[in-house]
């Protein structure tokens, strides 16, 4: 069974960090490009950025260039997002997804609050 399971949301105020990983199981990590989104109440879900199935391509949405940082640890089936200098617009459920060729996996998602 595959699963993607996110951890790391909290509660912070302007300016602070967190940090988020994703990890999966059940399938064969390095396989998958990882993107995270963000959905906010009321708001479509949107990219946040994604890191290929190896790690040597990574991109960001324009908000949060500089301020988010993508990696991975394959041998760990992790994805971390680094987020720092955070502002209340990044406030929102964060979920990963993973994608392959062949399929696509969804992690349930982690609230990230940001207050002002």
């Amino acid at each position: 069974q595959v699963r993607l399971v996110e951890s790391g949301g909290g509660l912070v105020k302007s300016g602070e960090s967190l940090e988020l990983t994703c990890v999966g199981s059940g399938l064969l990590f390095m396989r998958y490009a990882v993107s995270w989104y963000r959905q906010a109440p009321g708001k479509e879900r949107e990219l946040v950025g994604m890191i290929s199935g190896a790690g040597d391509i990574v991109n960001y949405r324009n908000s949060v260039k500089g301020r988010f940082t993508i990696s991975r640890d394959n041998g760990g089936n992790t994805v971390y997002l680094q987020m720092n200098s955070l502002k209340p617009e990044d406030t929102g459920v964060y979920l990963c997804n993973a994608v392959s060729s062949e399929d696509y996996y969804w992690g349930q998602g982690t609230q990230v609050t940001v207050s002002s």
